[in-house]
């Protein structure tokens, strides 16, 4: 039972026969169509942003397992804020301001990738991301929330 893993990085949602994910998974002789709808469907909600997939090939039965992975944080506060890029001076440029609701929400789909062991650290997390993006978080530095994740602020809003 020798498994291939063939890995790539594919627009969520948009996957297709053709480059890159066709020449690919050609040699191995699995069903193309199958491979990309399930590609499609797992990865619907990151429409727009390019996510890692993984897909792992049984070479004797030809049956696959898709792992689809989580775009960066910085995609995915892009993606919340609908802002195209951060700033090129983060220290003096601010571009937006990312709210503790929306740092929640992006810290519980990067969860599983991220190094902290509660949605407190992962929020903290997400706000190391603003420093260098030029994003202040509810309205403040992005250093100064962290330390107020830490004093207990935002309690209210970090329940589990």
């Amino acid at each position: 039972m020798a498994k291939d893993t063939v890995e790539v990085l594919i627009e969520g949602g948009s996957a297709t026969p053709g480059p890159p994910l066709g020449p690919a998974l050609g040699p191995f002789g699995v069903n193309m169509m199958q491979v990309v709808e399930e590609i499609n469907n797992k990865s619907a909600d990151f429409k727009g942003m390019k996510v890692p997939v993984k897909v792992s090939i049984d070479r004797d039965t030809k049956e696959f397992e898709i792992e689809i992975g989580t775009p960066t944080t910085t995609a995915l506060i892009m993606e919340e804020l609908g802002i195209e890029g951060a700033s090129h001076e983060p220290g003096l440029d601010i571009i937006a301001d990312l709210p503790i609701e929306t740092a929640l929400k992006i810290a519980r789909m990067k969860f599983d990738s991220l190094l902290a062991n509660d949605y407190k650290a992962g929020v903290k997390e997400v706000m190391g991301t603003c420093v260098s993006m030029g994003l202040s978080v509810d309205g403040k530095d992005p250093r100064q929330a962290q330390k107020d994740v830490d004093a207990g602020v935002y309690d209210d809003v970090l329940v589990e």
